[in-house]
């Protein structure tokens, strides 16, 4: 565990250091990003390849890393954008994210697990405004490029803010009080986050979850028109009627530097951060 927080946090500091702000409008900083992800990710023992792809005459690209399984023919996605919103570090929004995909990808690598499907990482570019909620985001791309090839996707696993947490009481709020009957109002803990339908694979990871790490996990599961269930890349994967779910730290209902200059690295919990990653390379290798 301590060397995985070493890791995430050269992996955040990264990220934020890149200037200017890895938004859509700053190629040459999303280029920065795309030539340190890939960079890390061509250390492991995995196919290393970038997906590149055109939007109002700018080409973007995401990154992508494939670990082959023994035999199977389905997949696992796990993916985690790398831009930002606006003019900001973006450090639990997203980078911490992204550390936690080079984090798996590493363990992968490491211990080298017998795994039942290929697993797909991906960094995704384009998920913040003004593509969010388009057929421009990173993730819209390589869903379709998915479906397209008749790639069988067992499962998508979305790391989207993993980095901020609170002992404070009263830290968590909630967006009805119906739903603050349900959870802890401390915030820190992990949310596996599902549309409403998905109940039993959003279940099924936070129980895989649980067994993998200490790091407190709940799950949750909301109607897709409600817009808290998909605010980010697996909301993609549900046209497919693939199971997708986000690993969240419940991003602005708890982090009040949602999209500030403040969302910086020193407002991050690299040790429960690890334990996040622990959980979900625990999913992985059990799903």
């Amino acid at each position: 565990m301590k060397n995985s927080r070493e890791r995430l946090y050269r992996d955040v500091g990264k990220l934020t250091g890149i200037k200017p702000a890895r938004n859509y409008r700053n190629l040459e900083a999303l280029k920065e990003a795309v030539r340190y992800i890939k960079g890390e990710l061509e250390q492991l023992e995995c196919e290393v390849r970038e997906q590149s792809f055109k939007v109002d005459n700018r080409t973007y690209k995401n990154v992508v890393a494939l670990f082959k399984g023994n035999s199977s023919a389905e997949r696992i996605v796990v993916g985690a954008h790398y831009d930002v919103c606006g003019e900001q570090p973006g450090a639990d929004d997203n980078a911490s994210g992204v550390a936690g995909l080079l984090e798996t990808a590493r363990l992968l690598h490491q211990h080298k697990p017998p795994l039942q499907h290929d697993i797909e990482l991906v960094a995704y570019c384009l998920e913040e405004p003004p593509y969010f909620a388009s057929e421009d985001m990173g993730s819209a791309v390589h869903a379709r490029k998915l479906h397209e090839q008749k790639i069988k996707v067992r499962a998508m696993i979305c790391y989207e803010m993993i980095g901020y947490f609170s002992d404070e009481p009263h830290s968590q709020k909630f967006p009805d009080s119906e739903l603050a009957k349900h959870y802890p109002h401390t915030g820190n803990f992990i949310v596996v986050v599902g549309k409403t339908g998905q109940e039993t694979y959003t279940q099924q990871v936070r129980d895989l979850m649980r067994q993998h790490t200490d790091i407190d996990v709940q799950s949750v599961n909301l109607p897709a028109s409600f817009g808290l269930a998909g605010l980010s890349d697996h909301r993609n994967y549900w046209k497919y009627n693939i199971n997708a779910i986000m690993i969240n730290d419940s991003s602005f209902l708890r982090n009040p530097h949602y999209h500030q200059t403040s969302d910086t690295i020193d407002t991050l919990d690299f040790d429960k951060m690890a334990g996040v990653v622990q959980g979900v390379y625990g999913v992985l290798i059990r799903l």
